[in-house]
Parts: C-alpha cells; sequence; structure tokens
C-alpha cells in the first residue's frame, strides 16, 4: 500500500506505525502459537495485520471503525483474516471468544477507553498495545497515579516493552510512544468493573482532599487505611480491599 494514496483522518487520531522492526516486536511479544485468536485493534492499513498473519494463529479480528481502512483490510487475502467496522471502546470483544490475545497501535484520542475496555474483557488473556508515552507510564504507576492505572493493573500484570520515538509513524505524532503488555492476572478479587469504576473515580476526585471526605471514615479504618491520608498514597491492595468493603455496604 503506498501511503501517498492513504487519507489519513485527525479526528480518528491516526498515525500509522511503519517501523519493521516495532512491528516485528510486537507480534513477538503476543507469543503466538497454533490456533490462538488474535484481534487487533485499529488494523489501519494492515502493516501489523500482516505481520501477524505471518505466523501461525488460527484466526485474526480486526476492529477498525475508518470505511476506508475496512477496504484495504478486506483486500488482504488470507481465510483466518475477518474486518470488523466496529468501535472498540464499546465493542464486546468476548463476543470473539475466550482467551484472546489483543493487539494494537491505539488511537491517541480513545486510548483509554480503549484500555478500559480491555481491562473489563475477562476474555483477554494478553494484550500488546501501544499508547503515548506518557499515558503508558502514567498506567504502569511511574507517573502521578490515575484511577485507570489502578483499574488496569488490578485485573493484569502490566510490563513496558519499549519506547518508539515519533519517527517511526505516518504522519509523526508530536509525542513518543510506548508498547505495554498486558498479561491478565489468574485471581482477580474484583468481580464487578462497572462499581469498582464508580469506587475509583470518586476516590481520583479532588484528589488533593483526604480520604474521608470522599468515603466513609468507618470503612476506611476497617479497610486499614487511615482517613486523614490522600488517594496517591493508598497501595494496589489497598484500592482492592477497599472494593470488598464498599461492595458489600455501598456506602452511597
Amino acid at each position: 500500500m503506498e501511503l501517498k494514496k492513504v487519507r489519513l483522518k485527525k479526528h480518528l487520531g491516526q498515525h500509522l506505525l511503519v517501523s519493521k522492526g516495532v512491528l516485528t516486536k510486537i507480534a513477538d511479544e503476543l507469543e503466538l502459537s497454533e490456533g490462538d485468536r488474535v484481534v487487533e485493534i485499529g488494523g489501519g492499513t494492515g502493516n501489523l495485520t500482516r505481520e501477524i498473519l505471518s505466523r501461525n494463529i488460527g484466526k485474526l479480528y480486526v476492529l477498525e471503525v475508518d470505511p476506508a481502512m475496512v477496504e484495504m483490510l478486506e483486500g488482504i487475502e488470507d481465510g483466518r483474516l475477518e474486518v470488523l467496522r466496529e468501535d472498540a471502546t464499546s465493542f464486546n470483544l468476548c463476543s470473539l471468544g475466550e482467551k484472546l490475545k489483543v493487539a494494537g497501535n491505539l488511537p491517541y484520542n480513545v486510548g483509554s477507553l480503549i484500555v478500559e475496555n480491555i481491562a473489563k474483557s475477562r476474555c483477554v488473556k494478553l494484550a500488546v498495545i501501544m499508547l503515548q508515552k506518557e499515558v503508558a507510564l502514567k498506567l504502569l504507576g511511574k507517573e502521578k497515579p490515575s484511577w485507570l492505572g489502578i483499574f488496569l493493573r488490578t485485573f493484569y500484570e502490566a510490563e513496558y516493552v519499549m519506547s518508539v520515538p515519533r519517527k517511526f509513524f505516518v504522519p509523526p505524532p508530536r509525542v513518543d510512544s510506548a508498547v505495554l503488555k498486558l498479561r491478565r492476572k489468574d485471581k482477580v478479587s474484583v468481580d464487578d468493573p462497572d462499581l469498582y469504576k464508580k469506587m475509583l473515580t470518586r476516590l481520583f476526585s479532588a484528589r488533593r482532599k483526604k480520604l474521608k471526605k470522599k468515603i466513609s471514615e468507618k470503612l476506611l479504618l476497617e479497610a486499614g487505611v487511615s482517613p486523614d491520608v490522600r488517594v496517591e498514597d493508598l497501595s494496589l491492595e489497598d484500592f482492592v480491599r477497599l472494593y470488598s468493603l464498599y461492595k458489600a455496604q455501598r456506602p452511597l
């Protein structure tokens, strides 16, 4: 596909990854084997699609919202490929099967929404995704903590794979990117992701306020958390303990 013939849409946050080395690394990190069902998010012109299809897999679903890109992807002749014109921020990934592997260069403008959808999807056992580097570091807890970072790491072990300079994209974005590898945890104590999100967003609102201003002091003390600390002082384990009590008491 000649890039000069591709008309990219700024409002969709389209930046095509053109580095063969990075594409190969993403596919390698998926740990692909015969029979794997893979979901690619944002197939674009098919650079990563072709790299994944060069491996011995069972099925590849590609989610793409841009009709022009969908048409290009449908031109790839491979019986294992199925292109779906769907929005990855809300698409039910588990409708495609169990023990899925997910990959993608996530659009900058909706990357966080897609991460949330992946985190909620119990059927996704492994994901290798690319995001803005700043966002990736926040998700890992390397920068100022966020509710989404806590949410993601509750369900997945998250690993920083590599940085990706902006020069490896067409057109080059204004920021660098990073690849994360997410491996689903075997045991997860949170059984209601929507309620958990509700609790987390409440705790992270007005983040300079002490926790006792946002949630029951009795609940905090029962969870072994001082009512006078702020949300950035909590560990992942603290959030999970709070959720168990929050769910039982529903202190709203």
